[in-house]
């Protein structure tokens, strides 16, 4: 697959504006973002995309088509990267999350597992979700603290990416959670990181676009959703997500910036949700809503 990189320089604060309208102009592919200091004394900084087979030229007027006049007045430049796994090269070296009671670690870090913790081994691979992102880890977190608080009948990750909140609730929860995405690469991934947690008997998964697939009401309806996808996606979802769960649930809601949050609350307010907790994580915002209970 050819891997195009998209780099816009420009000073600090410059940059991370860019990269935040680039992450909103690609959200809907889903195509990797990064912002980083480009030069060691940390004047100039670089924010990059990767866009996938397409040829330089067609991605860098995708992202000024996208962008528009946002980034004219920076420099930007566009090239073939080689064919290596860009996933697993950018989570080299990177060192394990505490979450909650959860660390995500990769193989050649179990032995930095506390007692007590409940590890996470999740390796580079092509899906979202190692614990390093604010979203992630702010899941791993209302996971351990909700699931500490009570139980559930029928658990759901929705957008299961790396496949690491399923293991997560399966591994503390001590039952069958259900794990779902639209990537078949994801959904394959996910059931091989279940495995590789001792947790494959406890994680249920299969390919869907959405929550339309009549296979989740054999799994429902469900108490406890958890759903790490972007904003676009979970409004168009509330619905459905509404309809495939009990009438006393939880749901948390994660890959949102800050600024989602309202029009977030409103999609899901109509179906008879209300926030419980709000918490921020590295400019990124997790928001747990229940229905038919009280707030935990």
């Amino acid at each position: 697959m050819k891997t195009i990189r998209v780099r816009i320089t420009a000073e600090e604060l410059e940059a991370k504006r860019i990269s935040d309208v680039l992450e909103r102009a690609f959200e809907d592919e889903g195509y990797p973002v990064t912002v980083y200091e480009a030069t060691p004394n940390g004047k100039i900084w670089a924010a990059e995309i990767l866009l996938f087979d397409v040829d330089p030229e067609e991605a860098a007027a995708q992202v000024r088509d996208r962008v528009g006049a946002d980034a004219f007045a920076a420099p930007l430049d566009a090239e073939e990267l080689p064919d290596i796994n860009w996933v697993e090269k950018s989570l080299e070296g990177l060192k394990p999350v505490q979450a909650g009671r959860f660390m995500v670690h990769g193989g050649h870090d179990r032995d930095k597992v506390p007692p007590g913790a409940i590890g996470l081994e999740i390796e580079a691979a092509l899906a979202f979700g190692t614990g390093h992102h604010g979203t992630t880890a702010g899941c791993l977190e209302e996971i351990d603290r909700l699931l500490s608080l009570r139980e559930y009948d029928s658990i759901l990750d929705l957008g299961t990416g790396t496949g690491v909140l399923a293991i997560a609730a399966a591994l503390k929860a001590r039952q069958v959670v259900l794990a779902t995405d639209i990537d078949p690469i994801a959904t394959k991934t996910a059931l091989e990181n279940a495995s590789l947690n001792g947790a494959r008997h406890l994680v249920r998964g299969f390919t869907a676009n959405g929550m339309e697939d009549r296979r989740f009401r054999l799994y429902g309806p469900f108490d406890l959703v958890i759903a790490n996808i972007l904003a676009r996606p979970l409004m168009k979802m509330s619905k459905s997500v509404g309809e495939h769960m009990a009438q006393t649930a939880t749901l948390v809601l994660s890959g949102l910036r800050v600024e989602d949050g309202p029009r977030i609350l409103f999609a899901y307010r109509c179906q008879g949700f209300v926030l419980d907790r709000r918490r921020e994580k590295d400019g990124w915002l997790t928001l747990t809503l229940v229905r038919g209970r009280k707030a935990a």
